[in-house]
């Protein structure tokens, strides 16, 4: 197994980041280059550990888990790791705004679900505005960096992201532990296809860093 270099675990062949490429050996006899298949697997594998990893900062946070502390620090590890995609091909000002952008979604998710076990609805309120606006500016931002991201489509994912993480945190907040486990299940499924929805955007608008 090769290391991304943010940490990222990634199976062969490696990623190398020389001249803003990525270089793989080509694969024999398919119709899409080894490059596009390993960054489309990266990407799946960075949006399941952002899913994964923000419901296990909600069941610690829920649960009053001691681990909470270090399992919030992995789920925050997703920004930089993440941020070296956009960094690799925007360059690192354009990074710098994902990550911020990134990590208050992140942030925000978990005050709203500790607000949420405090019963004070009036804090919840106030957090749930801030993210939602979050992901419009998140929505705004991917637009104006790649074309083939619409501002709508955007936000109607990131709606959708929020929307089931928000259910998903409900559920286990009252304990309804089917609901929240059926809940994380089309969590998944969306998390899946929101990377699919960045791969094939990086992959238009950068065609020639995908054809080994």
């Amino acid at each position: 197994m090769y290391m991304y270099p943010t940490g990222i675990p990634v199976y062969p062949p490696p990623i190398h980041h020389e001249n803003h490429h990525l270089c793989f050996h080509s694969w024999s006899r398919t119709g899409i280059s080894s490059t596009a298949v390993q960054f489309m697997n990266l990407m799946r594998t960075l949006w399941e550990q952002h899913v994964a990893w923000t419901r296990m900062t909600i069941i610690s946070i829920a649960e009053g888990l001691a681990d909470e502390e270090q399992t919030t620090k992995r789920l925050l590890r997703n920004v930089p790791d993440m941020g070296a995609i956009f960094r690799l091909f925007y360059g690192n000002q354009v990074a710098a705004r994902f990550e911020t952008l990134f990590r208050d979604h992140l942030v925000l998710a978990a005050q709203l679900v500790k607000a949420a076990k405090a019963g004070d609805d009036a804090k919840v309120a106030e957090i749930n505005k801030k993210w939602y606006a979050n992901a419009d500016e998140l929505a705004k931002f991917f637009s104006s960096i790649n074309p083939y991201w619409p501002e709508n489509e955007m936000k109607k994912m990131l709606y959708e992201h929020l929307d089931m993480t928000k259910a998903e945190a409900i559920y286990r907040l009252h304990k309804d532990y089917a609901s929240d486990i059926a809940a994380y299940d089309r969590i998944e499924q969306q998390a899946l296809a929101m990377a699919d929805m960045f791969s094939q955007g990086f992959m238009k608008q950068f065609p020639s860093a995908f054809n080994a």
